[in-house]
């Protein structure tokens, strides 16, 4: 197996990715090779700060001249920039040397890199970026969390369908349950988009729940929460604030007596636990689901930890054959329709 990693990617480049191929390394044993993309001399710098005078044997250096910032554009910079760690990693999975690639950095260039390079699989029309959430007792997949943001009905499908396909293979569920994001639980709230969508994920071959509400997220149980882009990245990055803010209100609240501080010190390992459960790097990084190859994205601001993780997800998603198992769902549905059809005609 061999992972394509863009080391210039993220905000603490390449002094993290770097780090996380080392971990990467140790952790996952089944990694034949990881290649890291981006400015050679600065890898080898960090390298050798970590006690590495020369590149480990299972560490491939490619040399890129450039690097896309996170306030370039993405399509611009990818016609600009060619020489780019994110685009060289894209198309080292292209050429078949590497299974994946993993980068934590510019999300709108990695799609776009993605969607151009590989494009998307058989049956699939847009790709969309799949990401983890916990709930109290489980975790369900977000999807699309930010690839298309000008989504159409049939694309609200593809998600449903990638979401259902990899709530299965990596988080285990059995038959997961499928909702739609929407302004209220009847059929008929909401706008066009999720009006259409919702006819479509109902004679789809899914476990379709109906609509799901902003408020019932992280109580309701369904596996898979289907959403276009914008909305979908507004409810992460929402929520990652919100647990962030939660956390520090806690904080500033114990701090203001001893008694307080005491209960604290008492609850510690429920504080950590929650901690733990809603902290991205558990997670690693989201799979950009329906590109002709395995993509996952990190959070630039990812720690080692969350990097190192972002490659485990890379190791399943290979290892589980998502893309295979996406393709097989996509020719269902597409012979699921034309039955309908004939039937209606008929």
């Amino acid at each position: 197996m061999k992972i394509a990693l863009d080391a210039m990617g993220g905000d603490h480049a390449p002094a993290r990715p770097v780090a996380a191929a080392l971990e990467a390394l140790t952790h996952y044993p089944q990694i034949e090779k990881l290649l890291l993309f981006g400015q050679k001399e600065k890898i080898l710098q960090e390298l050798q700060k970590l006690g590495h005078a020369q590149p480990p044997a299972r560490i491939e250096i490619h040399h890129c001249k450039e690097v896309i910032e996170m306030g370039d554009s993405p399509v611009e910079s990818l016609r600009r920039k060619r020489d780019n760690s994110i685009l060289r990693s894209i198309e080292a999975v292209r050429d078949n040397l590497a299974e994946a690639a993993v980068s934590a950095g510019h999300t709108g260039a990695m799609v776009a890199a993605a969607t151009i390079r590989l494009r998307t699989l058989p049956g699939i029309s847009r790709p969309g970026i799949a990401t983890i959430m916990p709930t109290e007792t489980n975790l369900f997949i977000l999807l699309d969390a930010g690839a298309n943001l000008d989504a159409r009905p049939e694309h609200l499908l593809d998600y449903a369908l990638m979401g259902s396909i990899y709530s299965e293979e990596i988080l285990g569920y059995k038959k997961p349950k499928v909702g739609l994001l929407s302004i209220g639980s009847e059929d008929v709230k909401g706008n066009t988009l999720t009006k259409e969508g919702f006819k479509l994920l109902s004679a789809a071959p899914i476990h379709f729940v109906g609509n799901i509400e902003g408020r019932d997220l992280f109580e309701r149980p369904v596996e898979v929460v289907v959403c276009d882009g914008f909305v979908g990245n507004v409810v992460l990055k929402t929520s990652e604030s919100i647990a962030s803010a939660i956390f520090s209100w806690l904080k500033h609240e114990i701090q203001k007596t001893p008694i307080r501080m005491a209960g604290a010190w008492l609850a510690r390992a429920a504080f950590k636990a929650i901690k733990k459960k809603t902290s991205y790097e558990e997670y690693g990084g989201s799979l950009l689901l329906g590109v002709n190859g395995i993509c996952v994205i990190a959070h630039g601001s990812s720690s080692v930890k969350a990097i190192r993780n972002a490659v485990r997800v890379a190791v399943e998603a290979i290892e589980h054959g998502v893309n295979d198992r996406i393709i097989r769902a996509a020719e269902i549905a597409g012979a699921h329709k034309e039955s309908q059809a004939d039937a209606i005609a008929a």
